[in-house]
């Protein structure tokens, strides 16, 4: 039985990605633990801490200059190639083939699928409280920690920009994640204010040790 830090030494995930999944799954976390209606909250964290494993596919590595210390450029550029080598350039299809090979369940499979920015507003009008848990998590997360909502929005707009900026999509996904903020806190004994980094830290630190079976 190994940890998710030992998968993530496994399959040489950056040390931002790694962060950046702990978080969500502690966001995700936070809400199970408060939630008034019972969770499949172990494949949730799960999915969770899985949802980005194929990312350096996506990354431009320069970006964040501060993300690639202490190995260098030059050692995240094998990585990312050796990633493209073994399971394509789709960063999406990446994350679900190391997930099974990780003989992660069907439930989880269908969790980290539903981690999306397309699939976002058919999220939000279905009935499904583990998709718009780990749906929710993820967009409450930055590079750099837990932020409110519209915040991380505004942050995927900057990001994203080169994308085509304020599409048609975009305003559809974002207004699917602020439905699915109501949605998931009429049924939480907690506010969205509530999340915070300083509430996650702790949940975080804790994460480092869940075993993935």
């Amino acid at each position: 039985m190994r940890t998710i830090l030992d998968i993530y030494k496994e399959y040489k995930i950056m040390p931002n990605l790694q962060m950046h999944m702990l978080r969500v799954a502690a966001v995700a976390s936070i809400i199970c633990d408060n939630f008034d209606e019972p969770l499949p909250k172990e494949d949730i964290i799960t999915a969770c801490l899985l949802h980005d494993t194929g990312n350096i596919l996506k990354f431009k590595l320069g970006y964040f200059p501060e993300f690639l210390e202490p190995e260098g450029l030059e050692y995240w550029q094998k990585v990312k190639d050796k990633y493209k080598q073994k399971y394509g350039e789709d960063e999406h299809v990446a994350t679900l083939k190391i997930a099974k090979e990780l003989q992660a369940s069907d439930q989880i499979l269908e969790l980290i699928y539903a981690i999306s920015f397309v699939r976002a507003p058919i999220t939000a009008s279905e009935q499904k409280f583990g998709d718009k848990i780990v749906e929710y998590a993820d967009s409450r997360v930055t590079p750099f920690g837990v932020v409110g909502l519209e915040d991380r929005l505004m942050d995927l707009r900057k990001r994203y920009d080169h994308k085509g900026g304020d599409t048609p999509e975009r305003r559809a996904y974002e207004q699917a994640v602020r439905d699915i903020e109501q949605q998931i806190f009429v049924k939480c004994s907690i506010k969205p204010e509530d999340i915070t980094d300083k509430s996650v830290a702790p949940v975080v630190t804790l994460l480092k040790n869940f075993v993935i079976k």
